[in-house]
């Protein structure tokens, strides 16, 4: 029999789970206490596992910001899955992730945000009931290019990535497993071009085009060279929104690319919170397109 001591310092040593709504964690990740969101949805079910969403917010934004950017704890509701928003590294509200890319001074003293996303989801597995086979990560533009860097050196968690706006700034991709991708991408977005030749990426950064990106991750999960192309879009909508497929991969995996001509910098299905970022298309949501790309992958 155990002795009633043991229970009861066993008992306060192990915190509650974490209710329906929002709640905020503290973890220490290197040097840095670094700080993240969580939303639990009502509808959860506490007897079973729940999948996890990771929502990366972009540069110069923080986790709470990316709340309402994204919009996703509708989503969250809907489908009764937890979503996380972490926070960067900087100053005040102005964070950015170490995505990799940088050139010169700007990429030194960098933290290592793998570790820090490693730690949070062991923090998170203390706290809820986490379906670690269904950990799947999205982001908007640098929060984005982290999702890439996620899928490739932290694959063995990370069941699948939505890039928004975001792509690939790290030298090399070596992902340990084919990692399913979504990737949204205006083709009129200033602030991350769809097309980087001819020095369109910012100077400070080293960044691939959205073609590249797709490319290098429909290689790696070793998809069809040739993709489906489909209209997705709906009128009176006046951007034209086209999903190219790139099936068949390990895994299996699949690759996918959600354009949306003349769109801007933005959250499809998102309204621009200001307009110098660009157009956002209205009939496509991308919380609708992701959470339907995820769910159908989980790890072995």
């Amino acid at each position: 029999m155990i002795p009633l001591q043991a229970l009861l310092i066993f008992a306060m040593a192990t915190p509650e789970r974490l209710q329906p709504g929002d709640h905020t964690r503290f973890v220490t990740s290197g040097s840095l206490k670094r700080t993240y969101l969580v939303h639990v949805p009502k509808n959860i079910d506490p007897t079973k596992p729940a999948p996890v969403l990771l929502a990366l917010h972009g540069a110069a934004m923080d986790g709470p910001m990316m709340v309402w950017f994204s919009g996703l704890n509708k989503k969250s509701e809907q489908e009764g899955f937890i979503v996380v928003y972490p926070s960067g590294t900087g100053t005040g509200r102005f964070l950015t992730w170490n995505a990799g890319g940088l050139r010169g001074t700007m990429a030194q003293g960098k933290p290592d945000d793998v570790a820090f996303i490693g730690t949070l989801l062991d923090d998170l597995n203390t706290v809820a009931h986490v379906d670690t086979k269904r950990i799947y990560a999205c982001g908007m533009s640098n929060g984005g290019m982290m999702c890439y860097r996620l899928a490739s050196e932290l694959s063995n968690r990370i069941t699948a990535i939505a890039p928004v706006a975001g792509t690939i700034a790290i030298d090399e991709c070596k992902p340990s497993r084919p990692v399913p991708v979504i990737h949204f991408h205006g083709s009129s977005d200033s602030i991350v071009p769809f097309d980087m030749s001819g020095g369109k990426a910012p100077p400070f950064m080293k960044l691939k085009g959205v073609e590249d990106s797709v490319r290098i991750w429909v290689k790696l999960n070793g998809c069809d060279a040739t993709a489906k192309t489909e209209i997705i879009s709906q009128k009176p909508d006046d951007l034209t929104v086209t999903r190219e497929t790139y099936k068949n991969g390990k895994g299996p995996s699949e690759v996918v690319l959600i354009t949306i001509k003349d769109g801007g910098h933005t959250w499809p299905g998102q309204a621009p919170p200001v307009m110098f970022i660009g157009k956002s298309v209205r009939s496509v949501s991308a919380n609708d397109l992701l959470w339907d790309f995820f769910k159908q992958y989980a790890l072995k």
